[in-house]
């Protein structure tokens, strides 16, 4: 209990570290202060677990740092129901603040050594997101359409095949929406997307960040 009550105290100022940083959704707060990241990361980096910041976890890739994290989650807003298509699940972190703000996850790995370990995790942990190994710039069809999908890796371009998985517009509804970091290896700039029609895409650039490269072929 001793423990849990230390990483309570580390989540709170977390919170409130990112709130001073400019993330001003509650329901992003509340998830990011209730989803236990110490269980995501590489115990050898179990005392950094609640730092702004990625972390290792092995095979090359990352655990987002949380501001990211919260970043992507913000601006995607994704309400109670909706169903929410995450490419690159990784250490499962992303997709647990997804579950905690209500939404329906379905989430994709490469790398068919984290999805081993993280797809259980998800579910002792309680999050029921729906896991799959396999190509994420190819999406999930059988799935779709998404009310949003969200990409946690750095795409040199938007993959047609994740526009098409976008809902449609609905009366006066909006489309689906998404939010990827496009650029180079070096630097993407965050890009959220929304479908307004068949072939129609609202795109808006916004902040620069560096994630690890978006893959097709699974390992």
């Amino acid at each position: 209990m001793k423990e849990d009550w230390k990483f309570q105290r580390r989540r709170a100022r977390l919170v409130e570290e990112l709130r001073k940083k400019g993330i001003t959704n509650e329901r992003v707060l509340t998830a990011i202060g209730s989803v236990e990241r110490q269980q995501f990361v590489d115990p050898a980096f179990l005392s950094r677990a609640y730092h702004d910041e990625a972390l290792p976890i092995g095979m090359k890739q990352t655990i987002s740092q949380p501001f990211t994290v919260a970043y992507q989650s913000q601006v995607l807003d994704p309400k109670p129901g909706e169903r929410i298509l995450e490419i690159g699940t990784g250490s499962g972190y992303q997709a647990a603040v997804l579950c905690e703000m209500g939404a329906r996850v379905y989430t994709i790995e490469r790398v068919r050594g984290l999805y081993e370990h993280t797809a259980p995790l998800l579910r002792s942990l309680g999050y029921r997101a729906n896991c799959r190994y396999g190509d994420g710039m190819a999406g999930w069809e059988s799935m779709g359409p998404f009310d949003g999908i969200i990409v946690t890796a750095g795409a040199p371009d938007v993959p047609d095949s994740l526009l098409k998985q976008l809902r449609m517009p609905e009366g006066m509804k909006p489309g689906g929406r998404m939010v990827i970091p496009v650029g180079g290896r070096e630097q993407q700039m965050m890009t959220y997307i929304v479908r307004m029609g068949e072939d129609t895409f609202d795109r808006v650039e916004m902040e620069a960040f560096r994630f690890v490269p978006l893959l097709g072929k699974t390992r």
